[in-house]
């Protein structure tokens, strides 16, 4: 998909993505980063096919449900501490396993030669956004990398998308993987886009997006379907 884009349709076009599990395979590295601050206190390793469903809300999330789902209390004075750990842990390597997931640089780059403003909304730290991002060389396709920090509130909050967007479009969207996303579009008032492969804990179809796809090449057709209709 190399022809080029309408530049009256994504010219004015403002697009946030969320970042894990829907442009980076990150599940392998926050697996490792989990593991090493749960194995300390007995838990057994969480494999990472099962940590595909827990990502989406943040560190703090992902101990306690992995806590949870063992059956585990947690002690709320522990939670600071596990999370500091865990993200020393996880920034030390931040991309030593994880991947961009197929297609999305090509696409990226699509976009943003049609003249789309592009940004990340995401519930990870700004700090190990940019510092992901930026591993991946893929930080010049976006004008704002915007993590819960960065904002009055986060995902599912219409807060975060709208400050990952910006001002002045004329057209917009979210692109996500699962239900933080499709729920602060919804609350922001614009379009959703849901990727199949990413990490949600229902299934991708379920979620009430307004175009499910499989494939992230397919996205800037789809926009362009969506803003014409």
């Amino acid at each position: 998909m190399s022809d080029p884009l309408d530049p009256d349709l994504f010219g004015q076009a403002s697009i946030a993505f969320d970042l894990d599990g829907t442009l980076i395979d990150t599940a392998p590295d926050l697996v490792r980063a989990l593991n090493a601050v749960i194995l300390p206190d007995g838990l057994a390793p969480v494999p990472v096919d099962d940590l595909r469903a827990l990502v989406g809300r943040g560190a703090q999330a992902l101990i306690e449900r992995a806590y949870a789902r063992q059956g585990r209390p947690l002690p709320p004075e522990a939670t600071p501490e596990l999370v500091a750990r865990f993200i020393e842990i996880y920034q030390a390597d931040i991309a030593a396993h994880s991947r961009v997931f197929p297609q999305v640089e090509a696409t990226l780059a699509r976009l943003q030669r049609a003249g789309a403003t592009l940004s990340v909304c995401t519930n990870k730290p700004s700090v190990l956004s940019d510092l992901l991002i930026a591993e991946f060389k893929l930080s010049d396709y976006f004008a704002r990398i915007i993590g819960p920090d960065r904002t009055t509130a986060k995902k599912p909050a219409a807060d975060h998308v709208h400050t990952a967007l910006g001002t002045g479009y004329m057209r917009a969207a979210m692109i996500g993987d699962s239900a933080p996303d499709v729920d602060a579009a919804r609350a922001a008032r614009v379009p959703s886009i849901v990727l199949s492969y990413g990490y949600s804990e229902a299934p991708a179809g379920s979620l009430g997006a307004d175009r499910l796809l499989h494939d992230f090449g397919d996205i800037p057709g789809v926009l362009a379907e969506v803003w014409r209709a």
